[in-house]
């Protein structure tokens, strides 16, 4: 999968290229699921408001998943949430119990890790200051690449009396913004000053989701206010690794082989998983079980139309 990850150069797109493309077609209402399960070998699967909501799952997930499983079809599990690496999401299913391979998962944690390996980032001998979870401290640790910040820094807070400053490192060449619970505003100057007088220094995002899963109650307003907070006092537009940047895609597509005609994107989200799809070649299908509504998507002022559309997954039954 080496070129897939030389191909991130291409992948790591800036927030102003992430809705150049929209898919422009009809959307049609799956009601005969043989009309889009026949022409499809690969279902790629957002998780939040696909297959879970906060904790809970679905209702019918495991059954489809079995049924897809028996049929044939590839499944891969696509998400823009950082808060964990691929492991701590494979001990998310298996809690859940959903019985998934690691090789089948894809968080946006990895896609940045994936990312600066492909940018060969460990031979500039610098670190990567985070904004976000453990699950971007498990990725980068997998590949050797130091970091600092994070959960670590989740308390601190600047002196801002007279003569107060924030000591940045100069050593840091990359800051990661993924989703943080614990963002604060020593994290924030920190970061922008990496970003604002580190020569070089390249500022990256997860994802840009306005807003997230994070209980069945509600949303909550997710990493693009983050990101939003950095781009605000840098002025700089980040690298988007997560959908709709099609890092994750091309390695898919290449490690395992798959035509990119015959994958469906299924998601939630219109602005990221519908456009992920369209933007990369993939047929796709919006569930209504999460974020978007039918009224949205029929309104006048959305560009992005999935080919289909269902309930939720339950659907393909």
């Amino acid at each position: 999968a080496r070129a897939a990850l030389r191909a991130g150069r291409r992948s790591g797109m800036p927030l102003s290229a992430t809705a150049t493309n929209v898919a422009l077609g009809a959307s049609k209402k799956l009601t005969t699921p043989s009309e889009l399960l026949d022409d499809v070998d690969v279902f790629i699967f957002d998780c939040d408001g696909v297959i879970w909501r906060g904790d809970s799952l679905i209702e019918k997930v495991p059954a489809v998943l079995e049924m897809l499983r028996a049929s044939g079809k590839k499944m891969f599990f696509v998400t823009n949430n950082s808060t964990k690496s691929r492991k701590g999401y494979g001990k998310k299913f298996d809690g859940l119990g959903l019985q998934v391979n690691p090789e089948e998962i894809f968080s946006s944690s990895f896609a940045a890790a994936a990312y600066l390996e492909q940018t060969k980032f460990a031979e500039t001998g610098k670190k990567v200051y985070i904004i976000g979870e453990v699950g971007i401290e498990e990725e980068l640790d997998l590949l050797n690449i130091p970091h600092i910040g994070g959960p670590g820094d989740k308390d601190k807070a600047p002196d801002m009396g007279p003569g107060g400053k924030v000591e940045h490192d100069h050593d840091v060449g990359a800051v990661i913004v993924g989703f943080d619970r614990h963002i604060n505003y020593y994290k924030i100057q920190f970061a922008q000053l990496c970003i604002n007088e580190n020569e070089g220094c390249e500022f990256i995002a997860t994802n840009l989701d306005a807003v997230t899963h994070l209980t069945d109650a509600q949303e909550w307003a997710g990493n693009g206010s983050m990101v939003g907070a950095i781009k605000g006092c840098t002025g700089k537009e980040p690298t988007l690794v997560g959908k709709p940047s099609p890092l994750m895609i091309d390695y898919i597509v290449e490690k395992f082989g798959v035509k990119r005609d015959r994958i469906c994107m299924v998601g939630d989200r219109l602005d990221t998983d519908i456009l992920f799809g369209a933007n990369n070649g993939l047929k796709s299908c919006l569930t209504l079980s999460g974020v978007t509504t039918e009224e949205k998507l029929f309104s006048e002022e959305n560009q992005i139309k999935p080919d289909y559309y269902v309930d939720s997954i339950a659907d393909f039954m």
